[in-house]
């Protein structure tokens, strides 16, 4: 078996949303607590709201976007093994109705679209392999949609 997902996923849904909260905190204590004799509290309300709305449009995005990968994708020739918060399923390669890559994104993210549903539902999304040259095309990704494409027409034609 070999991982098809990125071992960046624990950082992208488990420690940057941490990060990314811990900057705006400081922020804003600096924005308030930094001239706070000197000001007004209506001069300190900018500090307050902006880093509010954007802490609510980012994490509407995350939960879109980050909050939804699955945790590992392997690889295991006819199946793939998908496991997320404990729970492990295996989705066979024929079973995949669609395949979803949208690389210039960050993080690149493929999403599985499953006639059968799982116990993740009927889409499985992960994070792809992190390239060097993140323009260019995934020669991971690209190999399963040619063999999901392949199992697909192979369950069609039997009988």
């Amino acid at each position: 078996m070999r991982r098809i997902s990125s071992k960046w996923t624990f950082f992208y849904k488990r420690v940057f949303p941490f990060i990314f909260v811990g900057f705006f905190v400081v922020f804003v204590g600096v924005g308030l607590f930094a001239n706070s004799g000197a000001n007004s509290a209506l001069d300190n309300i900018p500090f307050l709201i902006v880093p509010i709305v954007v802490m609510v449009i980012m994490y509407f995005l995350s939960k879109k976007l980050i909050f939804d990968l699955v945790d590992e994708v392997w690889d295991d020739g006819d199946t793939l093994l998908v496991r997320n918060a404990g729970q492990e399923q295996r989705i066979a390669l024929a079973d995949i109705k669609n395949v979803n890559y949208s690389p210039l994104i960050s993080p690149p993210r493929v999403t599985l679209a499953l006639r059968p549903p799982t116990v993740f539902g009927d889409q499985v999304a992960f994070c792809a392999p992190v390239r060097l040259m993140p323009l260019s095309p995934s020669p991971v990704i690209n190999d399963l949609i040619e063999r999901i494409d392949r199992a697909r027409e192979d369950s069609h034609h039997r009988p």
